[in-house]
C-alpha cells in the first residue's frame, strides 16, 4: 500500500509541475489510474490513498473487479478497444468509455444503457498517428462520428481520446497531442475532455491541453497478469 501511495504522490507532483509549466492549474488535469492486469489489492491500495477513477481494457477482468470493489465509491472507465459483443456489459457497468471509434459501437452502447442509469460518458477515439493497426477514427471522419454520437440520448459525449505512436522525441509527442486539441477545437460540438497522455508522455500531453491523463505503470509498476 505504501508503494502505491508514494507512487500516486509522485504522479500528482508530475501533473502539478507540468500544469504549472504550461500556465495551467493542476486541478484542471484529472488522473485516471490504469489498473488493467493489476489485482484487487492494488486497486484498494490506490483507493485508500485517495484515487477514485480507474481504467480497464479487458471486459471480463474488469467485471470481476467492479463486483469485488462494489463497497467503494469508484468511477470506472473503459479505455480498451471495444467489440460489438461486449457493448452491453460495458454500457451496464462502466461510467465512462474512451474508445468509441465507430457509429455502430456508439449505437449499441446507447441501446444497452438502461433508462435508470445516468447517460454514459463517452470520448471518441482518434487515430492521430495514422497507424493502420491502431484503433480510432481518422481525423477526416471525426466530425461525422461526433455528430452521430451527440444525437444519442443515453450517451453524454464528453471529448476526444488518443493513443499516439510511442515516441521518445518530445517534438513528436507534442505534435500528436496538439493535433487532438486542434481537432477538438475545430468541432462545432462543445467538448470538455481531452483524454491523452500516459506514464511516459504525460508532460507533453498536459502542455498541449490534456484534461485527463491515463497512468498505469508509474503507479502500479510493470504490467503483470492478475491471478
Amino acid at each position: 500500500m505504501d508503494t502505491v501511495k508514494s507512487a500516486l504522490q509522485a504522479v500528482h507532483a508530475r501533473i502539478a509541475a507540468a500544469a504549472c509549466a504550461a500556465g495551467r492549474k493542476p486541478d484542471t488535469v484529472e488522473l485516471l489510474a490504469v489498473s488493467k492486469t493489476f489485482g484487487i489489492d492494488a486497486i484498494r491500495a490506490a483507493a485508500a490513498a485517495g484515487q477514485q477513477a480507474f481504467g480497464e481494457s479487458y471486459v471480463q477482468e474488469a467485471l470481476v473487479k467492479i463486483a469485488a470493489l462494489a463497497d467503494l465509491s469508484l468511477t470506472w472507465h473503459f479505455i480498451g478497444p471495444l467489440q460489438r459483443n461486449k457493448t452491453r456489459a460495458v454500457a451496464e457497468h462502466f461510467d465512462w468509455v474512451h474508445s468509441v471509434d465507430r457509429a455502430i459501437i456508439a449505437q449499441r452502447l446507447n441501446e444497452a444503457r438502461t433508462a435508470t442509469q445516468p447517460p454514459l460518458n463517452v470520448c471518441v477515439q482518434v487515430n492521430v498517428s495514422g497507424e493502420p493497426s491502431k484503433s480510432g477514427v481518422s481525423p477526416a471522419d471525426l466530425p461525422a462520428l461526433v455528430h452521430a454520437v451527440a444525437q444519442l440520448p443515453r450517451l453524454h459525449l464528453r471529448g476526444l481520446m488518443a493513443i499516439p505512436a510511442p515516441s521518445k522525441n518530445a517534438d513528436q509527442q507534442h505534435a500528436q497531442f496538439r493535433l487532438l486539441r486542434q481537432l477538438r477545437d475545430g468541432l462545432d460540438v462543445p467538448l470538455d475532455t481531452l483524454s491523452m497522455g500516459m506514464s511516459d508522455d504525460m508532460e507533453a500531453a498536459i502542455a498541449e491541453g490534456a484534461t485527463l491523463v491515463r497512468v498505469g505503470s508509474a503507479i502500479f509498476g510493470g504490467r503483470r497478469i492478475i491471478n
